[in-house]
């Protein structure tokens, strides 16, 4: 199951054959339209509460980078919005294309950003582990972030400093004292919508927190991204690099 990838043969036109979700009912991205969205005045605001300390290691996994954290315990959580209980943080990952002027996987009214920033959270309160939530309805709590071209962003630039170390797939470093939410946007107004993962399995266990204010990325540290490998150094392929690596938008099926 893991042949999957953003070529033509095994990219998102494909993962049907392999995953059966990939038609499901409450598929992620989609594309957002504001006209359409209902005012929930009963949502609470975002509250995110990060340890530096729980940040652990960098990983190329062919598909994306990650940076990994601990979530033993309650560390690095997020609650509010349209959760319900504590989430704990295990990862963030980013989308990208192969230009700047695309590369988002949610859109705006058809509009599209550069690139997306995802945090994963699972539900600790409900569920024992992130394998267990990752196959609930309300076990995963994704905030997506978008990314525009513009000005260079100083708290990304630890992390692309990074890359030398995890050139190639299956790399990984150490990665420790680094807060996420300086990432984030100063506004955090968002979109809320039950979907899935953008990856497969594609699970429909996500709910979706999706940040309106953009943060901003610029040309140079975009084309570090697109720098990345694909290919393991070890097995004599070709080197590939990981020039895309987003899904379409889906079919929003009734979901509001």
């Amino acid at each position: 199951m893991n042949n999957w990838g953003y070529a033509s043969h095994n990219g998102p036109e494909v993962w049907h054959d392999l995953f059966p979700l990939a038609n499901g009912d409450r598929q992620s991205p989609i594309d957002i339209k504001t006209q359409d969205a209902n005012y929930d005045p009963g949502l609470m605001p975002l509250h995110f509460s990060y340890d530096p300390s729980s940040a652990k290691v960098i990983i190329n996994s062919g598909h994306t980078f990650s940076l990994e954290f601990d979530d033993g315990e309650d560390k690095s959580v997020l609650r509010g919005g349209p959760l319900h209980g504590t989430y704990r943080l295990r990862q963030l990952h980013f989308h990208w294309g192969p230009c700047d002027d695309y590369g988002a996987e949610h859109k705006v009214n058809g509009t599209d950003y550069a690139a997306e920033l995802h945090l994963v959270h699972w539900n600790s309160e409900k569920y024992s582990s992130f394998v267990d939530a990752a196959n609930k309805p309300d076990g995963l709590g994704v905030v997506a972030v978008f990314l525009k071209v513009g000005e260079h962003n100083r708290n990304l630039k630890r992390i692309t400093d990074a890359f030398d170390a995890i050139n190639t797939k299956g790399k990984k470093s150490t990665f420790t004292n680094y807060d996420p939410s300086c990432l984030f946007p100063g506004c955090k107004d968002f979109w809320t919508y039950p979907g899935s993962l953008t990856v497969p399995p594609l699970l429909e266990s996500v709910i979706w927190i999706v940040l309106k204010e953009p943060i901003t990325i610029s040309s140079r540290q975009l084309s570090k991204f697109r720098s990345l490998l694909c290919t393991r150094s070890e097995d004599g392929s070709e080197p590939c690099y990981m020039e895309t690596n987003h899904r379409p938008v889906q079919p929003l099926r009734g979901r509001k």
